[in-house]
């Protein structure tokens, strides 16, 4: 639906370069990345808002290249939301409406029907200053929608959001995009809210591409250590492959030997997430391959969860509910167990 090629944009010092993506049409794909990976200046220019140096952008076989905004067929939405103070809910839904020629009463069936399908329909004759976070977002959103787009754009659209209202608008933009089916390419560096909306991800780095996949390839199967990290593995390290006996292969990674599934041979690096390491209080004798002791140098409390740092050496960060926390009544300064299959280990 949407194909970036060898796409080149600078702004300014910035360059974004051999940019390759594609979108497939009514799919939800997340633009991952840091602050100042380039996440914005690759929507802006989908959109067309920046020169393109080199490559091309194609929109259902179009190609839109060197075609102005207004010409793409697509809308962004900013995390701003930019309403017009002045204007009400609907004057506000209504505006690029008009800008189409639409009769009045075609503008007024429109704004009805979306302000069904976004929940704003009590709030059409308000003005923006008295609405909520929540409901600016669902207002600029019904502005954007109601112009049957080819694809809409969205930019960081929940980082102001408190927390809950940012829960309860990311499962309305999975139901908007469900009842739609309209594609969506959404940035965002919040990892949590990639992996909760995200059909595919692409995670963005100092102005390149590093890795497109699936939540579950971004978070289980990293590519580098940069998108290990940034996916929050928490244990990533670095060592020898080299064939141990059977189909075994160990990983020395500074004096411990773990026990993985992989191909791959010489210097690696490989990830075990924290939510794949038990940990006990007592010996574990034989229960995995890949078991160890170690100290509890730090707790940290994250309110339904505890990560749970153990110096082995090398340091392994292990995640425990609250409860089961609470079961094991482990301190900082003391001696345990951890355990993790060969299978949880990712190796690349």
């Amino acid at each position: 639906m949407i194909k970036v090629s060898h796409l080149k944009v600078q702004v300014g010092n910035f360059l974004l370069q051999d940019v390759n993506l594609d979108v497939d049409s009514g799919e939800y794909f997340i633009v991952l990345g840091p602050t100042g990976a380039g996440k914005t200046v690759l929507l802006e220019a989908i959109a067309g808002l920046y020169p393109i140096l080199e490559g091309a952008i194609t929109i259902n076989g179009r190609d839109v290249t060197r075609l102005g905004p207004e010409k793409r067929g697509i809308v962004i939405v900013y995390q701003d939301q930019a309403l017009f103070p002045h204007l009400s809910v609907a004057e506000n839904v209504a505006f690029g409406l008009k800008s189409k020629r639409y009769s009045r009463s075609e503008i007024a069936t429109k704004i009805t029907d979306i302000a069904e399908v976004l929940g704003v329909a009590d709030l059409l004759r308000r003005r923006p200053a008295t609405l909520s976070g929540g409901e600016k977002q669902k207002v600029a959103l019904a502005r954007a929608l109601v112009t049957e787009p080819e694809a809409l754009l969205l930019d960081e659209p929940l980082s102001a959001l408190d927390p809950q209202t940012k829960e309860r608008m990311q499962r309305e933009l999975m139901e908007i995009h469900r009842r739609l089916g309209v594609s969506v390419i959404h940035v965002t560096h919040d990892f949590e809210e990639a992996i909760t909306l995200g059909d595919r991800v692409a995670v963005v780095n100092q102005g390149e591409i590093v890795q497109v996949g699936t939540p579950g390839d971004i978070l289980r199967r990293p590519k580098s250590e940069f998108v290990a990290n940034f996916a929050l593995s928490q244990n990533v390290f670095s060592g020898e492959a080299k064939d141990d006996y059977g189909n075994n292969v160990t990983i020395d990674i500074g004096g411990v030997q773990l026990v993985v599934m992989t191909a791959l041979r010489g210097m690696v690096h490989v990830s075990v997430r924290p939510e794949d390491i038990f940990i006990s209080g007592t010996p574990l004798g034989s229960i995995e391959q890949n078991t160890f002791d170690g100290v509890i140098t730090e707790v940290v409390d994250r309110g339904s969860v505890i990560y749970v740092r153990v110096n082995v050496p090398p340091d392994f960060v292990c995640l425990a509910t609250r409860q089961s926390f609470g079961e094991l009544s482990l301190s900082k300064g003391e001696r345990v167990w951890i355990a993790f299959k060969t299978s949880a280990a990712h190796v690349f």
